[in-house]
């Protein structure tokens, strides 16, 4: 049997690389990884291609002449019609979790080697696909020391991991860094604050405005106060932190909007 090797960023891209030269199909080949694809420190250092071993599987006879002389007519066009179906894509069933397996371990290698940095003993990071976006969850008996005040530290993670990840990838790709469920909990608390502070600001009849807040939390501030039609809310202030005000209806005059 004939064995070939491929790189790429990652092992799908080694994977697609080997599908296209070879003008195979992935299930056609028997695929080894060796060397799985490494983003570095940071994404910008010690940074290494993927590397896999494919083997071309034999070719199995297709005993499609035998069924059909067997076949009565009705059988027949049943099995034509199947054969005019088109088939899935290669690896179709596959294609998308192995490609989002492929981004949760390229996130979690980036965010193990941040923490790596950081003397700190029996941090443990999984990773897991939930909404669309990539959770990234750190465990251990100091992980509060990663929240950092009001979740700064963790945003700053974040941030970084995002980076790399969406350089590596060269996509899209968000990446949700979260300990000890700290971001449920920052979830409640800016829901109950919006709640109180839409209750002042309707009986003041003045508008009241949140501290500053990242993008993040100001959508939940947004949403929290959404459905209620005595309130509007929109963003104050320029760069990524900015303000919340909540202004009552009756006071503004006319619908306040609720851009971000």
């Amino acid at each position: 049997m004939e064995t070939y090797e491929f790189e790429g960023k990652t092992d799908q891209d080694a994977i697609e690389n080997a599908c296209r030269q070879l003008n195979l199909k992935k299930d056609q080949m028997d695929i080894v990884i060796l060397e799985p694809g490494s983003a570095g420190i940071f994404g910008l250092v010690g940074g290494r291609k993927a590397k896999i071993k494919v083997t071309i599987k034999p070719k199995q006879p297709e005993p499609v002449e035998e069924i059909s002389k067997e076949k009565t007519p009705e059988p027949k066009a049943a099995s034509k019609a199947t054969a005019s179906a088109p088939e899935p894509a290669d690896g179709a069933p596959d294609a998308v979790p192995d490609d989002r397996e492929n981004e949760i371990a390229i996130a979690k290698e980036a965010l193990e080697n941040i923490l790596a940095l950081i003397p700190m003993e029996g941090i443990t990071v999984t990773g897991k696909i939930a909404d669309g976006s990539i959770n990234l969850n750190i465990e251990g008996d100091k992980t509060g020391l990663l929240i950092g005040r009001k979740g700064k530290t963790l945003d700053a993670l974040q941030f970084i991991v995002n980076k790399i990840v969406n350089k590596t990838l060269e996509k899209r790709s968000r990446v949700i860094i979260d300990s000890e469920n700290y971001r449920l909990r920052r979830q409640e608390f800016l829901v109950q604050m919006a709640l109180k502070m839409g209750d002042k600001a309707k009986k003041i009849k003045r508008p009241v405005a949140t501290n500053l807040l990242n993008p993040h939390d100001r959508r939940i501030v947004h949403l929290a106060l959404r459905d209620d039609d005595e309130l509007g809310t929109k963003g104050k202030g320029d760069g990524i932190l900015k303000k919340v005000v909540i202004i009552p209806r009756k006071q503004s005059g006319s619908r306040a909007s609720r851009a971000q």
